[in-house]
């Protein structure tokens, strides 16, 4: 008989068990039992609210479709320490896996320009840093007392990355960050679960579907 790993509506861990078994526990919960994850051994199932999953799940694609991609920008010196450095590639990778375009630019001040190929090192040791993720989109080029260069993101690193973190999380136990949900389209959406239960129960083409007595493979 098939067997699922169950995780429970606070992230706990609720073990190995049958399908039939689960679907017990997310009834007497009150809530729907949800496969997150059908490729792994076992699958891995959820007890959540289905309708807030699906409410959830639409706001995340919706957020992702209307992000216009734009240009950010991090400053430095020619002697910026590593911890600083650090510290601004965190934003740069954050931007990056946004989809946004990164404007990294070294500010020199008065004799400082006499050593501008310490700039450029910097900017080179950027690009390092952030391995794979960026690709130059603009080389490194003086603009007065400024030298920048503009990297974008590579779509599949970025891909990799963000699939790398969601194995991470899944395998702790816990959903990946998700936008903030407003609570009265949440209730509005519990609301309009109720109301069409059966025919969202029925939802398949990759998406995560409650399971059903009659049909306990797709828990």
């Amino acid at each position: 008989m098939r067997e699922v790993r169950v995780i429970g509506a606070n992230s706990e861990q609720l073990g190995v068990m049958s399908p039939e078994d689960a679907l017990v526990l997310a009834r007497e919960a009150g809530l729907d039992l949800v496969e997150v994850a059908a490729n792994s051994r076992p699958p891995v199932c959820r007890i959540m609210d289905y309708g807030r999953y699906k409410y959830e799940q639409k706001k995340k694609k919706s957020s992702k479709q209307s992000h216009a991609a734009s240009l950010k920008e991090i400053k430095m010196r020619p002697g910026t320490d590593m911890h600083d450095l650090e510290f601004k590639l965190n934003n740069a990778r954050k931007f990056l896996m946004e989809g946004d375009k990164v404007k990294v630019t070294v500010m020199f001040r008065g004799r400082e320009m006499v050593h501008i190929d310490r700039g450029r090192e910097k900017l080179n040791q950027v690009s390092e840093m952030l391995g794979d993720l960026a690709k130059m989109e603009n080389p490194p080029r003086m603009e007065g007392r400024f030298m920048s260069m503009i990297l974008v993101a590579d779509r599949e690193a970025v891909a990799e990355a963000k699939r790398a973190e969601e194995l991470a999380a899944e395998e702790a136990g816990v959903e990946p960050e998700e936008p903030a949900v407003d609570k009265k389209a949440a209730r509005r959406a519990a609301k309009q679960r109720r109301a069409d239960e059966a025919q969202a129960a029925k939802l398949h083409g990759g998406e995560a579907s409650p399971a059903t007595d009659s049909d306990p493979a797709e828990a």
